[in-house]
């Protein structure tokens, strides 16, 4: 039947709406190839109802089943590309191995792209009053308290404050700090908030 393969992946798609799944790749040359075999069949059969007009209804029904599988396709990529934003400002320009993976590598091209754009539109704010760029990335969420107290997961070394102070990230050291300045490393995995 037509569209059965594309309905899978819409559901596949829907089952995990908060994390990315792997690209399906497979499943997708599946579809085009189907969409492909369904468009040569409606050509065939519509250059042979100028003799024959009861193929019409046929071909209307694989050029619905064409533009579904289309409108699906589409549908699917248009969400996997949201996410793709999402992982942006989540994690920033790089991403970690393991979500790099779930990737084709034309989306990665285009989270590089988007990453440079932002990068860039970043950079462009504030100018006109005097300000080298504001970082959209930080505080996604409204802070509750201006300092948190963190724990260093990591060896990171040396962190030095808008207000000028270094501090010493060392592993299992604890800090309380500015919120402003420990989301990035939260978001990065080298500082961990306690609670």
């Amino acid at each position: 039947m037509f569209g059965e393969k594309v309905i899978e992946l819409l559901k596949e798609a829907e089952r995990n709406s908060d994390t990315i799944d792997l690209y399906n790749d497979e499943k997708i040359r599946q579809i085009i190839q189907e969409m492909h075999i369904l468009f040569k069949m409606n050509m065939d059969d519509a250059n042979a109802t100028t003799e024959n007009k009861s193929l019409w209804t046929t071909v209307q029904v694989r050029h619905s089943a064409l533009e579904r599988n289309k409108r699906c396709l589409l549908a699917y990529l248009y969400n996997r590309m949201n996410k793709i934003k999402t992982l942006r400002w989540e994690f920033g320009s790089v991403l970690p191995p393991d979500v790099r993976e779930l990737l084709s590598d034309s989306e990665y091209e285009w989270f590089s792209k988007y990453s440079t754009n932002l990068a860039s539109y970043m950079r462009s704010l504030g100018e006109d009053i005097g300000y080298s760029g504001i970082d959209l990335t930080e505080n996604l969420r409204p802070p509750k308290s201006l300092y948190i107290e963190v724990l260093c997961v990591t060896d990171y070394g040396k962190l030095e404050l808008e207000d000028g102070d270094v501090i010493m990230l060392k592993k299992n050291s604890r800090h309380y700090l500015p919120t402003e300045e420990c989301q990035t490393l939260i978001r990065q995995g080298v500082l961990k908030q306690i609670i």
